[in-house]
């Protein structure tokens, strides 16, 4: 993958990370995870706020309840030119409740951001978590790349 463009939009006031902190993690993951991505790529990141995500995960998830993180993938595209970036989808995130679980949780809320943003991406190129046995592959994929940047395992219960 030789580019990697990042669109990140705040429609939270909430205590987020930085829109080049979040655009480095998008690329870690995709770098770390996405060999055969070739060519250049864009994902759009939106930060936002409880009522927003819960629309979101209403209208798409049929759960009337805020959640941490959603993945879109993108709908079908007219042919775009060749050398026009691959449009791996949107990720959007629900700033209070990252906050809330980074707390319930005992983490530091950097690590869970980036920990929510490597996920969303993993999303995008096609990892899941439905079955057990791709969930087992998803997660190790992640403490992966989290550890390489001296984030601990997510998972791990302290």
């Amino acid at each position: 993958m030789s580019d990697v463009v990042v669109d990140v939009q705040f429609a939270s006031n909430h205590d987020v990370p930085s829109a080049s902190d979040i655009e480095n993690w998008v690329v870690r993951a995709l770098r770390a995870a996405a060999s055969d991505l070739a060519g250049a790529a864009e994902v759009a990141v939106r930060v936002v706020d409880e009522d927003e995500m819960q629309a979101l995960n209403r209208e798409y998830r049929d759960r009337d309840q805020p959640t941490n993180v959603l993945s879109f993938a993108p709908m079908e595209q007219p042919a775009m030119p060749a050398d026009a970036p691959r449009n791996l989808g949107d990720i959007v995130l629900c700033a209070p409740v990252v906050a809330a679980e980074a707390a319930a949780q005992q983490k530091c809320p950097e690590h869970h951001w980036a920990h929510l943003i490597v996920h969303g991406t993993l999303h995008l190129i096609g990892y899941d978590h439905i079955k057990p046995d791709d969930a087992a592959t998803m997660e190790a994929c992640e403490v992966r790349i989290l550890s390489e940047h001296g984030i601990p395992d997510p998972y791990r219960v302290a």
